[in-house]
C-alpha cells in the first residue's frame, strides 16, 4: 500500500504505528494508516489480515 520514500513500516512490523495516516476520523475514534492498519484512539489495532491487537496504553502513574 505504501508509496512513500522511504517506505513506511509494514503491518507486521513492531513499529507499524509509525506509518503515515491516510484517513483520520477522530469523531469515530479511528485512523487508517498507509500500511493498512486501522488504529483506534484507545490504541487498539485491526491489522489487514484481520488480527486484533488489544489496546496497549501506558500505565498511568499517580
Amino acid at each position: 500500500m505504501c508509496t512513500h520514500t522511504p517506505k513506511c513500516p509494514t503491518a507486521d512490523s513492531p513499529d507499524r504505528e509509525a506509518a503515515v495516516v491516510l484517513v483520520r476520523h477522530p469523531e469515530q475514534g479511528w485512523s487508517l494508516l498507509c500500511n493498512g492498519v486501522l488504529l483506534f484512539e484507545d490504541t487498539g489495532e485491526l491489522l489487514p489480515d484481520g488480527e486484533i491487537v488489544a489496546p496497549h496504553r501506558p500505565a498511568v502513574l499517580v
